[in-house]
């Protein structure tokens, strides 16, 4: 949280009450059922904070989010999302107008609904080893890269700030949530999934995987999407037209992969992580940008 845009936003009335890896969230004395979420420019890797940021990446997310939640609510069958409208609620202080979202107060459930509809990153890995995505079984012969034969739902329960998110059982979901919480949130999740990737793969983009959060309105019980959805932080995007073509740059991502890769080549994930060289910070910020011309255009 940055120590002026707090106090710029408390002379509105938001004080601040929670800071997550990348987000920061404000709440209103005259607006109890809203949050302000504001998205900063900080970057994460392997569960760390990194330094420098990455230049307007928050407003950039914001955008994207945005886009997202209103492609998704159009058409025959529109998901609810988080965004607060209406009379009567609080403004958004300009000073953080690009970047933030006036959203509800929800019930947040403690799941990341992770969706991956191609083998690549940590399900790659487990697959080499025992021929599984988090202990889902897969065909044989399956390489880094390859589309799944129907996406995976692989949940994950959400660790404290600074711990690392564990991996979970569908069956260990329903024992946080229960059985019907645990259905609904797969089910969306799956028919999210499908519906964005069809809209990606219009404009050139493969959506390899992504992961979702939701929450229950309080007040009608209905669930929500919530959070970022299908930005560059929480998706792999890779360009379809380069993936078609095969070679190692099949999977070049438009996300923060190029940070990962350069802490791994650089890191031994013991101690605070090196701070990133500039060119690490331009190229990942051009890729940001680069998403965002393709899929909003």
């Amino acid at each position: 949280m940055s120590e002026p845009v707090a106090d710029a936003l408390a002379q509105h009335g938001w004080q601040h009450v929670y800071s997550g890896k990348v987000r920061d969230l404000y709440a209103h004395g005259d607006a109890p059922a809203v949050m302000l979420v504001v998205a900063s420019d900080r970057v994460s890797a392997f569960d760390h904070v990194l330094e420098p940021g990455i230049p307007g990446k928050g407003a950039l997310l914001t955008q994207l989010t945005r886009w997202w939640f209103a492609q998704l609510g159009a058409g025959e069958n529109p998901v609810p999302n988080h965004l607060a409208t209406g009379p009567g609620l609080p403004a958004v202080p300009a000073e953080v107008a690009e970047r933030a979202m006036l959203v509800k107060r929800l019930d947040m459930h403690p799941i990341e609904c992770v969706v991956r509809g191609y083998l690549t990153g940590s399900g790659w890995a487990e697959y080499r080893a025992s021929g599984t995505v988090c202990g889902i079984p897969l065909p044989e012969g399956l390489r880094d890269g390859d589309r799944l034969p129907e996406p995976l739902y692989t949940p994950a329960f959400k660790a404290p700030l600074g711990e690392h998110d564990e991996n979970i059982s569908f069956e260990r979901s329903v024992e946080l949530v229960g059985l019907e919480t645990a259905t609904a949130l797969r089910d969306a999740s799956l028919a999210i999934f499908r519906r964005a990737s069809d809209i990606a793969l219009e404009r050139g983009v493969i959506l390899a995987d992504t992961k979702f959060e939701f929450g229950t309105d309080p007040a009608t019980g209905e669930l929500i999407l919530a959070d970022e959805v299908l930005t560059s932080d929480s998706s792999r995007y890779w360009d379809a037209t380069l993936y078609a073509a095969s070679g190692p740059s099949r999977m070049d991502s438009f996300d923060k992969q190029i940070v990962r890769d350069w802490l791994a080549a650089n890191w031994d994930k013991k101690g605070t992580p090196p701070a990133l060289p500039a060119e690490i910070v331009e190229r990942t910020a051009a890729r940001y940008r680069e998403l965002i011309a393709r899929l909003c255009a």
